[in-house]
């Protein structure tokens, strides 16, 4: 029976309103105590968080690990590395992996190289048609019939559906917001209309169905309104919007360089703070990583012609912690948006420190700076707009059912 002690950390857990220094006691892998220890209590391994926060491990509702068809950008065991340096211990997996996530034998495959890569908490999002081609049904859209379909069977067995809202044919192949910089520059753009159309219909058709729906990587004003709404005429929906969005937009973007090239893509300022704002008032429940590394070659070339997406686990903790520095959220909110709020959203037992839970515990130093290079990275991907800054607030202990799987000094 391992027994962990986590000793004078300052314990957050927005879940049971917690906020006060003391003592965490693990025992066989789960949370048998807080502040005062269980009978008998002989730690194996104490941990001195004095000066530190301790809260729950984070849960991402967006990654993706490569591995499957892409293994020159990621593989499981460098991308769970990253995770676990960035206190995160449950991680989503978007269904566009090669093949697509549209059988149970690709699950099985996601669970057997995530246990490979000793990293069990792995949950892979199940693809709606199969290949993703919006036609059929797979065994587990470009028609809206089909998506009703999908919806009231969801419905009918209590399932969750993550929907990600973009109109591909308003999309277009662009790859910035459309307005003045994709003006400027030339470039192939992508209206607000693609994302608010596709998450309107999918607000009918959650009220038509009573399907519970969860709208993922959210970037623009207009969707947060609608969202909000939803929210106040009773629909079951909930949000979340990745780190990246919450502190860039179009006028960020150094021209052609495809580190900013993300999809959805980096909006305007008055976006930006609609998001900031949504995520305050609790419209926008949990913040995601939405990490997708990539290789050099898929970042060179063209704008239009390079790979979407960020590197991002490991910024994920210090950008929550800058929008806590700049008063737009509190340390609470943070904390929650990326313990407490995703683990409801997908209803698991996880996201708190609640005794008897299993311990997944993230601790950090919220004054410790360091600075991204590659002495200091992780994953794979190198392709963050953050590469070569300094950053406050790095994790010190990540640990994953009351295993150690991160230390600082290790």
């Amino acid at each position: 029976m391992t027994q962990i002690h986590i000793q004078h950390g300052r314990i957050i857990d927005p879940a049971n309103k917690i906020d006060s220094v003391g003592d965490i006691y693990i025992v066989d892998g789960n949370i048998a105590a807080l502040f005062d220890p269980p009978e008998n209590f002989q730690a194996d391994t104490v941990i001195d968080a004095t000066g530190k926060v301790v809260c729950a491990g984070f849960i991402d509702l967006s990654t993706r690990l490569r591995d499957m068809g892409h293994s020159r950008k990621g593989t499981f065991k460098s991308e769970t590395r990253a995770a676990a340096s960035a206190g995160i211990t449950t991680l989503c997996l978007q269904p566009d992996t090669r093949p697509a996530m549209d059988a149970a034998s690709i699950a099985e495959y996601i669970k057997d190289l995530a246990e490979k890569a000793n990293y069990p908490q792995i949950y892979p999002i199940a693809a709606l048609t199969q290949k993703l081609d919006g036609v059929e049904l797979s065994s587990m859209l470009k028609n809206l019939l089909i998506l009703r379909r999908a919806m009231e069977y969801a419905a009918s067995h209590d399932l969750l559906y993550i929907c990600r809202p973009n109109d591909f044919s308003l999309s277009n192949k662009g790859c910035a917001h459309e307005g003045a910089v994709a003006t400027r520059y030339g470039l192939p753009s992508i209206p607000e209309a693609a994302e608010t159309i596709a998450l309107a219909e999918c607000l009918e058709l959650a009220e038509l169905t009573g399907c519970r729906v969860h709208f993922g990587q959210l970037s623009c004003k207009r969707s947060v309104i609608k969202i909000h709404q939803a929210k106040k005429y009773g629909l079951n929906v909930s949000a979340d919007v990745a780190i990246h969005q919450l502190h860039l937009t179009e006028n960020d973007i150094i021209p052609f360089d495809s580190a900013y090239h993300v999809l959805p893509p980096l909006r305007t300022e008055a976006d930006k703070k609609h998001l900031r704002q949504g995520l305050a008032n609790g419209t926008i429940n949990s913040i995601c990583s939405d990490h997708q590394p990539h290789d050099l070659d898929a970042k060179l070339g063209a704008f239009p012609e390079t790979e979407s997406g960020v590197s991002s686990l490991e910024t994920l903790l210090p950008l929550m912690l800058k929008l806590v520095a700049k008063r737009v959220i509190s340390l609470e909110q943070g904390i929650a948006a990326l313990t407490h709020q995703p683990a409801q959203i997908l209803r698991l037992p996880s996201g708190a420190l609640t005794v008897g839970f299993s311990a997944d515990v993230c601790i950090f130093d919220p004054e410790l700076t360091w600075q991204i290079n590659s002495d200091t990275w992780q994953s794979r991907g190198i392709n963050t707009p953050f590469w070569g800054q300094t950053m406050t607030g790095r994790v010190t202990h990540t640990l994953q059912a009351g295993k150690i799987i991160f230390s600082l000094n290790n």
